[in-house]
């Protein structure tokens, strides 16, 4: 193959990782628009040099990470992505965070991101696992996939029900709302846990993490 073929195939194969981190047409229908254009940080803040884009990959990156938020706010919303793991990856999903200041885990709700098969974290309790609100709700266990394929997550914010969705699989349904904030299962308080709008974010904790295919549905009724 010439200089040029090889070029060329390489222009294409970036085109078409840039088209796969749009959305389907028929979720285009029913309202869903995307979170990354797959070719830069538009609309994102925060550690903006933690994370890059890759191929139509939104990269999470073990040397940096840090927590990168979307520059809109979300109330109610029906998020969907996918996300690649590496051995012993942390990371994880921030909803309502009022302002990108903080600790999302308590200042509004994280949902794990986790290879929860790891050794290093044996010890952990079940509301550290993946998909769980973290400190506040367990998910259930056992589905995700292997280290290194991809997995598909759906996250459903209405009001105070979050559930999140794990490869067709619902793994958290609760009404946080319903929690004392400060009446937790890790014993410490939560005061962004009833937040009614933020900003959505991936929290790095300084291991590689995906992401692909990242769109989201505003929810109004």
């Amino acid at each position: 193959m010439t200089r040029h073929a090889l070029a060329w195939t390489a222009v294409l194969a970036v085109a078409a990782a840039i088209a796969a981190a749009g959305v389907p047409a028929a979720e285009k229908d029913e309202g869903f628009a995307p979170l990354f254009n797959g070719k830069d940080l538009a609309g994102w803040m925060g550690d903006t040099k933690g994370y890059a884009a890759e191929n139509g990959v939104l990269v999470c990156d073990e040397k940096g990470g840090g927590n990168l938020y979307t520059e809109k706010k979300y109330a109610d919303f029906h998020l969907k992505f996918e996300f690649r793991l590496t051995p012993g990856a942390n990371n994880g999903v921030g909803i309502r965070m009022e302002t990108p200041k903080g600790t999302a885990a308590y200042a509004a709700i994280e949902l794990q991101i986790l290879d929860d098969t790891s050794p290093k974290y044996a010890d952990i309790k079940p509301y550290q696992f993946h998909g769980s609100v973290y400190g506040v709700v367990p998910a259930k266990q056992g589905h995700l996939k292997k280290v290194g394929e991809w997995n598909v997550q759906e996250v459903v914010a209405r009001q105070g029900r979050i559930q999140v969705i794990l490869n067709g699989t619902t793994i958290v349904d609760a009404d946080v709302w319903k929690i004392d904030p400060n009446k937790t299962m890790d014993g410490r308080a939560h005061p962004g846990l009833h937040n009614k709008k933020g900003h959505l974010g991936f929290l790095g904790h300084g291991t590689r993490v995906e992401f692909r295919n990242i769109r989201i549905k505003e929810l109004t009724e």
